[in-house]
């Protein structure tokens, strides 16, 4: 999904090329991701669905496993690169990182 300034922004599965995007190469073996399909964040941080904000979303991966909720997962999701990545484009561009009113 492009920014204003018409830039595409890369979704988490696009960025980690982990497969488990609708369609994706490992959806047969993992299953889809939910980021990937959870609708409620569309557009956040200029995302597709979840795909810019997974650290909120239960069951998507971190270091090759399944991850459980928002309170259990995000100590590890603050050390990921896309995470940080996100962090650092949305704060250049004076959004609310961390809110929903940016979208």
């Amino acid at each position: 999904m492009p920014d204003s300034a018409g830039t595409k922004k890369e979704n988490c599965w696009e960025f980690k090329s982990c497969g488990r995007q609708p369609g994706g190469s490992r959806v047969a073996a993992q299953g889809t991701c939910p980021a990937a399909t959870t609708k409620e964040y569309h557009g956040t941080h200029g995302g597709v669905n979840a795909g810019r904000a997974c650290w909120v979303i239960a069951g998507t991966l971190w270091a090759g496993k399944v991850q459980g909720t928002f309170a259990q997962k995000f100590q590890d999701c603050q050390k990921c690169d896309f995470y940080q990545l996100v962090r650092a484009q949305e704060s250049q561009a004076g959004g609310l990182f961390g809110s929903r009113k940016d979208r």
